[in-house]
This record gives structure tokens, C-alpha cells and sequence, in this order.
């Protein structure tokens, strides 16, 4: 009787130590694959090979995923407003979305990297030292690039269970043959020199940075260009403040309300994807609250993000723009509607009002506000 209850212990045992062996076996056989690809794109990108790598494993299940046999895409790059490339569909987060199909995996290596460097939330991860893979990983959950909750702790167990660390030290010391030396990074040393390596790391240890931080820079209004499918609604709410107006100290941690009305102050570099999964609103419904468009996906600076529908009065009568101040920051400010702010003030889609004017939440303005000269 106990032999029969034996033998089938055993087996699953052994089945589960042959399933674990082959798993192993492959990530072992993606990693001699495509270590070099990584350890090239560190070289020229400034990405860690270690990071890469662990990316690649997860993302692509070791190249064996459907994406990557189908379309050499091992990074789960999604389209994007900018991608002209070939597209697939896949269902992912939601539905059917749009994916980036590539002629190669080593083009799949380039565009991942590129993709980080290129865009403006994954800045700070640049600013970290390559080796430091923790902060990486953190950083690039952060940043809003995977929406489970566990996303750097994978990256991190990856990196320490097949030693991906030993591919960035390679890559740094071939870096360090190639230029001669490394040398200090900075900001500036890296608009003067184009050419300069990415694995510019601090020579002092007060300047080195093995955390993610939050920095606070000045509110600088920056207009982007005007594309040729931008509706003037689009327009105005590119019209952007690079670090928006809020006093973050007048605001709570956690959720709080605004006219009646659930809100959240949202950090840089948050996902509104994971955001609308975390209090459990619909993506499209979430943009719809807070009139964004769909190109938006990581917010670019602090700001409200309303859990629900504004409503098209305000609390109060009036509201006295402040400097830097867009009407779509007193719509986020006031919680209401920015199709009413513009109704009740009489105000062109894409103008925005001049500061120390009277702006009406509840009723028609008796006057229309002195707006800002277009260029």
C-alpha cells in the first residue's frame, strides 16, 4: 500500500526535476545566444547587459514566447504613437493591442535600447551606475515599464541566479579599452560630447548615484510642436508644464477628494496603466476623466490624476490663474471639466489665459480673459 503511494511521489518529482532542468537548459542556451548582443548594446547605449539580458529572459520566456517566435520581438515593445515599423496584435494588458515586429532579434536588442534612452522617464535610470542592477530593475518598474507588482524582483533573481552581472563587467571593461579610461559623468559633459560613452560614472563617491531619486526642478512651460493629425484640444494640453505647479505638501499620500470628486497626486514616471488596474478604472476611462489622449502612458511630472468624472461646476466661484499655471492644470486644480472652464470663460480651444486673471468655475465669465500672445 505504501509502495503505491511512493511511486507516484516519485514521479512527480521527477517530472518537476525534468521540467526544471530543461527550463534551465534554456534560459542557459538564450543567454550564451544573445550575451554578446548585450554586452554590445551596453557599449553603445549605456543599458547594462545584466538588465538586458534578465529583460529579454522574461519578457520573451527565453525567445520561446508567441511574440518572439512570430516577430523577433523579445522586450514586449508595444507600438507607440512613433513606431512606422511592421505591427502585430497581441492580447497583453488589454485586448488586441499593437506590437512591434522586427526583422531580427538583434534589431529587437537595438530598438529596446534606444527605447529607453530616447524616452524621457527612463532618464534617471542613466544616472545610476551600470552595475548597480537593483536600482535598474526598481527603476524600470518605476518608470512604469511592466505592470506586475513584482516586475524588479524577477529582474533582480534572474540577474543573481545566472550571474547576467559578469556580462556588464565585461562590457565595461571592454568600454574602458576602447575609450582609455571612463570618465566622470554629467549632464553637461554629455550635451558637449555626443560621442561619449554612456558608462560616464562619477569619480568622486558623493557624485555616484546607487538609488533611484526624486529630484524637484523648476516649473518651465515647454511647448511641443504642432504634428498634423493634433486637434486643438490635443494642442492645448501639450502645451505641458514640465514640472507642474502643485505644492505637493498641500496634498495627502494616498487618495483623497477634490469637488466631491476621488483623486490621487501621481508621481513622475507613474504608469496610468497600472495606476487604473491599482484602483480599478478602465485605462480608456481614466484618460477620459482626466482629458488625456491615448499617447499618454507615463506621466512626465507630478500631477492629479482623478479616479472618477469631474464635475462641470466647481466648489468654488472663482479661481486666479497663477504663473505657469495652464487651464488644464485649474481643471486638474479645481476638479471640473476643462470642456467647462473654456465654455464658461469663453475661451478658444488651444488659447491659454494670462496669469492674475479671473477664471469662472460655477458661471459665464462677464468678460472673456486676457489671453496668452500666440507665437
Amino acid at each position: 500500500m505504501l509502495l503505491k503511494k511512493f511511486v507516484p511521489a516519485v514521479l512527480c518529482c521527477l517530472l518537476a526535476l525534468t521540467s526544471f532542468c530543461q527550463n534551465e537548459s534554456k534560459v542557459a542556451a538564450y543567454i550564451n545566444k544573445y550575451k554578446e548582443v548585450a554586452i554590445k548594446e551596453m557599449i553603445r547605449s549605456g543599458v547594462p547587459a545584466s538588465i538586458t539580458l534578465a529583460q529579454g529572459i522574461l519578457e520573451s520566456q527565453s525567445g520561446e514566447s508567441d511574440l518572439a517566435q512570430r516577430s523577433n520581438n523579445h522586450f514586449g515593445i508595444k507600438c507607440k504613437t512613433e513606431w512606422t515599423g511592421a505591427k502585430t496584435y497581441h492580447d497583453d494588458d488589454e485586448k488586441g493591442e499593437c506590437f512591434r515586429v522586427y526583422n531580427s532579434v538583434e534589431e529587437s536588442y537595438a530598438d529596446h535600447s534606444d527605447f529607453l534612452k530616447n524616452r524621457p522617464y527612463y532618464t534617471f535610470l542613466f544616472k545610476l551606475d551600470p552595475t548597480d542592477y537593483e536600482g535598474w530593475a526598481k527603476g524600470l518598474k518605476k518608470a512604469g515599464y511592466a505592470t506586475s507588482s513584482t516586475y524588479a524582483q524577477q529582474l533582480i533573481s534572474l540577474i543573481q541566479r545566472y550571474n547576467l552581472q559578469e556580462h556588464t563587467l565585461v562590457a565595461l571593461q571592454r568600454s574602458k579599452q576602447q575609450e582609455g579610461d571612463l570618465f566622470a559623468y554629467s549632464n553637461e559633459e554629455k550635451a558637449a560630447s555626443s560621442t561619449a560613452t554612456t558608462f560616464e560614472i562619477a569619480s568622486k563617491s558623493d557624485q555616484q548615484v546607487s538609488k533611484v531619486e526624486e529630484i524637484a526642478t523648476p516649473a518651465v512651460v515647454v511647448e511641443e510642436p504642432k504634428k498634423a493629425n493634433d486637434t486643438e484640444q490635443t494642442i492645448a494640453t501639450k502645451a505641458i508644464v514640465k514640472t507642474a505647479v502643485y505644492n505637493v505638501t498641500e496634498y495627502p499620500g494616498g487618495p483623497f477628494t477634490i469637488n466631491a470628486t476621488k483623486v490621487i497626486l501621481a508621481k513622475e514616471g507613474t504608469s496610468l496603466l497600472a495606476l487604473a488596474n491599482e484602483f480599478g478604472v478602465s485605462y480608456k476611462r481614466l484618460l477620459e476623466f482626466n482629458e488625456m489622449d491615448e499617447s499618454t502612458d507615463i506621466l512626465g511630472y507630478d500631477q492629479l490624476i482623478f479616479l472618477a468624472k469631474k464635475p462641470k461646476k466647481g466648489s468654488k466661484d472663482i479661481h486666479v490663474v497663477e504663473k505657469n499655471e495652464t487651464l488644464e492644470i485649474i481643471a486638474q486644480k479645481e476638479g471640473i471639466q476643462l470642456e467647462a472652464l473654456l465654455s464658461y470663460n469663453r475661451i478658444p480651444k488651444g488659447k491659454q489665459p494670462q496669469q492674475g486673471e479671473k477664471i469662472y468655475l460655477k458661471a459665464n465669465s462677464p468678460v472673456t480673459p486676457k489671453l496668452v500672445a500666440s507665437n
